[in-house]
């Protein structure tokens, strides 16, 4: 079996058309992660457009307490007696200055890695970024492909101490409270240490020469965050200046850390990076051929690219006794770890990519915050007590674990889950948090609580529930049938009884009759809700009773549920939230934080959902080359926003622009499980 490396293919790469237009390099986002929930980002374009843009956001309680340390570089090269600079910034008085994007000839991955390639006269140069797994640690390595004469590199460090969700500003000099960071010379370097309590980072290097510096620049600006209604301009502190000259061939690498001795060789640490990748890459390239018998090199180069991508967003979740807990980051740059969000990505993230023991060691995780029958929905940054406010975790936690099992026949793993799973079904019929229980008339799940927004489609302004879905909403219940039909598989392999959940599973499935809307060809989206009567609105949670293992639907049924979604929800890029023929649908993703989640589930593409609209497409028509093809579209965009990944959202609106987290899991996660599904050649 011959495999390939990620070196082998640059599906992400521009030239001066992209990098030379300062919009279009601004539209186009790199991330580099370090598996611990610290991470690095920018544009193309060199600026920060987000207060979450920089080159050191470290999790200084891994995977949470996230803190902006280094914000950026502004860098200048002096060559043949000429200084150009390398970076650019925006300002608050609108100017853009310096220019340093009209230097750069070339940008491209290698792997995860961004790299930019500067041109001066004959003279090339370049720049990557990446991450040391395992540290708060990010490397920028400068290499002088070729020159005449030795290039002299001068970089300004800019930094903060700052919560990532907030902005940096400079204290007033006038003020006798200030409290300045104290900047000191260490050995290759210099330390930072922000005030008395907080933890001291690390600027570094065994190539190059710092010198420390105390000096505020002031209103960088942020056109991002203005755009999402938010505060949109920071300050920064000029803290170190490091200087290098490099004769052709020679590189050096700067590293920003939270670790004091973290190895300075700049060589080792991108061949670590590298051989990481690397590995990722094969164990994917193995799953593919036992699953598909097809060469991976025939694969889709964005294809390729999203397994690197799915490595991004799983991380370490150390618990008492079990260093090895993992959970995955919802989206970057601003999500934590959500359960919800978890479970649907799991497959994807860690089957698909074929390492099942990073999603046992998930499974594991999450089974140890298991209270009241229900996971929790969101684990916040801050490392305070979770949030139980989601329905469909719980029932999310029984697939994953059904497609864990499907990959691995671990039954054991399942034997030591079993006192688990039962009472969260127990608990589930008897009832629970936010009125969450079964209604023994019809088997069916119940839930809703004033307030509270427990489905997916969760968004909420002040007292105001934008998508109210109290009572028994769609695909609750077609993943509670196929968690109890789940849960039966389980207690008959385990030599348990499983009648009990058998008979549960087939009178809600009888009963899931009361959701087909015999009007309109499909099903209600919520039945039995507060006001009385079902809710008729054209959503796509339908689609998950045809995708899923078990449906409750007739043949003909399903056809209706697939056809409806293809004609009045389907675009490019994923299934629309709402119909636009629907009253309420906004079709474009803009402004305010109020505007914009107002329209959040009112229209906005969600990209996850194509992978089961494309499962269920193909189970009722049965034409695999169709079904993979409506994939292909959202597989490209990751040459546009978040750069070899795959944006949350996209409006609603052609040409369906990307929208909210530039990377999120499960848009990656499904893209990865689906395509794989389809390629088996027993997919069914």
């Amino acid at each position: 079996m011959s495999l390939l490396s990620p070196s082998s293919f640059s599906e992400i790469q521009f030239g001066r058309e992209v990098c030379g237009e300062l919009e279009a390099g601004e539209a186009r986002e790199w991330l580099v992660t370090n598996g611990i929930g610290g991470f690095a980002s920018g544009t193309v374009a060199g600026t920060s457009t987000r207060r979450y843009h920089g080159l050191l956001i470290a999790a200084l309680e891994p995977p949470t307490a996230r803190t902006m340390l280094v914000s950026g570089l502004d860098e200048s090269v002096s060559y043949l007696g000429a200084t150009q600079s390398i970076a650019t910034n925006r300002w608050t008085s609108g100017s853009v200055s310096p220019r340093g994007y009209l230097q750069v000839e070339s940008f491209w991955l290698e792997g995860s890695k961004p790299v930019w390639r500067f041109a001066f006269a004959d003279a090339l140069l370049e720049k990557r970024v990446w991450m040391k797994q395992g540290e708060n640690t990010t490397c920028v390595q400068y290499t002088n492909v070729r020159s005449s004469e030795p290039l002299h590199l001068d970089g300004k460090v800019l930094v903060g101490y700052r919560d990532y969700h907030s902005a940096t500003i400079a204290p007033s000099a006038s003020d006798p409270q200030t409290q300045q960071m104290k900047i000191d010379s260490v050995g290759n370097g210099l330390r930072v240490l922000a005030f008395e309590e907080a933890r001291a980072f690390y600027l570094l290097s065994s190539d190059a020469t710092f010198q420390p510096r105390y000096e505020w620049y002031r209103d960088f600006s942020l056109p991002a965050e203005r755009e999402r209604g938010l505060e949109d301009h920071e300050d920064r502190l000029f803290a170190g200046l490091f200087h290098a000259a490099l004769d052709a061939g020679d590189s050096i690498t700067i590293f920003f850390s939270t670790e004091q001795n973290t190895s300075l060789d700049g060589a080792q640490a991108r061949d670590q990076q590298s051989n990481h990748e690397l590995k990722l890459f094969q164990s994917w390239q193995k799953k593919q051929l036992a699953v598909t018998s097809a060469p991976p090199e025939d694969e889709p180069a964005w294809l390729w690219q999203l397994v690197l991508a799915a490595d991004q967003f799983i991380v370490n979740r150390p618990l008492p006794g079990d260093p090895y807990g993992a959970s995955i980051i919802a989206g970057y740059p601003w999500f934590s770890d959500w359960g919800r969000d978890t479970m649907i990505a799991l497959p994807g993230l860690a089957l698909a990519t074929g390492r099942p023991e990073i999603a046992r060691n998930i499974l594991q995780c999450f089974s140890r915050y298991v209270d009241g029958g229900m996971l929790p929905n969101n684990f916040p940054d801050a490392g305070a007590v979770p949030a139980y406010n989601s329905v469909d975790s719980a029932l999310w936690y029984f697939e994953a674990l059904r497609q864990y099992f499907a990959a691995t026949q671990d039954l054991e793993f399942i034997r030591q889950l079993l006192p688990t799973l039962v009472a969260m079904i127990d608990l589930h019929v008897r009832g629970t948090r936010y009125n969450i229980k079964v209604d023994p008339a019809d088997a069916l799940l119940y839930a809703g609580a004033p307030d509270v927004q427990l489905t997916w489609m969760d968004a909420k302004i002040g007292d105001w529930v934008v998508t109210p879905r109290t009572g028994k909403a769609v695909e609750i219940n077609a993943l509670w049938i196929n968690a109890l039909r789940t849960m039966s598989d389980f207690a008959r392999l385990l030599g348990r009884p499983a009648d009990g959940y058998t008979r549960l599973a087939e009178k809600a499935a009888m009963n899931f009759q009361k959701f087909w809307n015999a009007e309109r060809n499909c099903c209600y989206d919520v039945i039995q809700i507060p006001a009385g009567g079902n809710d008729p609105l054209l959503r796509p949670n339908q689609i998950f009773a045809v995708s899923l293992p078990f449906s409750p639907l007739t043949a003909a049924q399903q056809k209706g549920v697939v056809d409806i979604c293809a004609h009045n929800l389907l675009t490019s890029h994923g299934l629309r939230s709402l119909a636009p023929s629907e009253p309420g649908y906004k079709g474009q993703y803009t402004g305010s934080q109020r505007e914009r989640d107002s329209a959040y589930h009112q229209g906005t593409v969600w990209p996850w959902l194509i992978g089961a609209f494309a499962t269920a497409h193909f189970r009722v028509y049965g034409d695999r080359d169709e079904a993979l093809s409506f994939l292909e579209p959202l597989g490209r965009s990751i040459n546009f926003g978040g750069l070899g990944t795959i944006s949350e959202i996209f409006s609603g609106d052609p040409p369906f622009l990307p929208a909210g987290c530039p990377a999120q899991a499960w848009s990656v996660a499904e893209l990865l499980r689906v395509r794989q599904f389809l390629s088996a050649p027993r997919a069914k």
